[in-house]
């Protein structure tokens, strides 16, 4: 009997950790710190912004807020998932709609928490973050191109509070000097911001037959597969507009590899994309997405990879 609850409470676990996509929280962790160390604030030693409890509890509240960001998109999509996503609503419903809510609850309040400690601004930034993504849930996913921007803006917005931490330590004339940098910053979040709105509109395209079923007004329900496409065609060719910035006007050290490893990549993708009709064909161009993102918070290191090798960085961070 011990056992038989010990299995289920085990389940209630992994399901949990199924819907707030616990594997996503450490790369949001990771990908908030290596941005701080090398692209916000690289003029800071490492250890100085690990060991800054300010910024731990900003990076906290960014990943707790979005976990519960995952657990009320998963209770208003509870339905359509049934259908784009089976087996994962399967083990999703091992927890009951009313846990998920405490645990949503729970977060947010212990995410403002930590925010107000920080500032009121910080408090008022996260409070409205929290309402946002509460809105997308609820109402803005389900209508065309205005949901697939919303979704892009929120996923890059946690960064800019990171950024706007740092803004705040800046003095006038510091703010004046630093608008190269802040220019820089603007297009990695722009190349990063048009990756996520392409896999946004990916997903349409891969999630069409849930998003009819429960009268999601998306761009391919709408307006049909041929215009979602030349969007997505579009928004993957701006892609080159930031990483141009990034590569021909501004130094990017090493990274510069990943971004031309990236275009490639699109090249590509496009190819394929106009050859896909079938929901394991765009599942596959969503992963290649989602791979491209993923690897580019690792290449972030790249800007200074004399950390990898002569350890000065590295051994302010330990």
């Amino acid at each position: 009997m011990l056992s038989r609850q010990y299995k289920l409470l085990v389940m209630k676990i992994v399901s949990l950790f199924s819907v707030v996509r616990g594997y996503n929280i450490p790369i949001i962790i990771l990908a908030q710190y290596l941005s701080a160390i090398f692209i916000l604030a690289p003029e800071k030693r490492a250890l100085a912004l690990l060991l800054d409890l300010n910024l731990f509890l900003l990076v906290f509240a960014s990943s707790l807020t979005i976990a519960s960001g995952y657990i009320i998109n998963n209770f208003y999509d509870s339905q359509k998932d049934l259908i784009n996503r089976p087996n994962k609503s399967m083990l999703d419903r091992l927890v009951s709609q009313k846990t998920k809510l405490n645990v949503y609850f729970t977060l947010n309040l212990i995410a403002v928490l930590m925010a107000l400690y920080v500032s009121w601004r910080a408090f008022l930034f996260f409070s409205v973050y929290i309402f946002l993504i509460w809105l997308y849930s609820h109402k803005i996913k389900k209508y065309p191109l205005i949901g697939n921007l919303t979704s892009a803006f929120l996923a890059v917005l946690p960064f800019f509070a990171i950024l706007l931490y740092f803004y705040n330590q800046l003095s006038l004339s510091e703010i004046e000097n630093e608008k190269e940098h802040f220019a820089v910053i603007f297009c990695h979040a722009t190349f990063l911001f048009l990756l996520l709105l392409v896999r946004e509109m990916i997903k349409d395209l891969e999630n069409i037959k849930g998003d009819l079923a429960n009268a999601y007004k998306t761009i391919p329900i709408v307006y049909g597969d041929l215009v979602s496409k030349k969007i997505i065609t579009v928004l993957t060719v701006l892609t080159v507009v930031p990483v141009y910035i990034l590569i021909e006007i501004y130094d990017v050290g090493y990274m510069d590899i990943y971004f031309y490893i990236c275009l490639i990549v699109l090249i590509f993708f496009l190819l394929y994309l106009w050859k896909s009709d079938r929901k394991e064909q765009y599942l596959l161009l969503h992963n290649i997405l989602k791979l491209l993102i993923v690897s580019g918070v690792f290449c972030i290191v790249l800007i200074n990879p004399t950390v990898l090798w002569h350890g000065k960085r590295l051994l302010m961070m330990l």
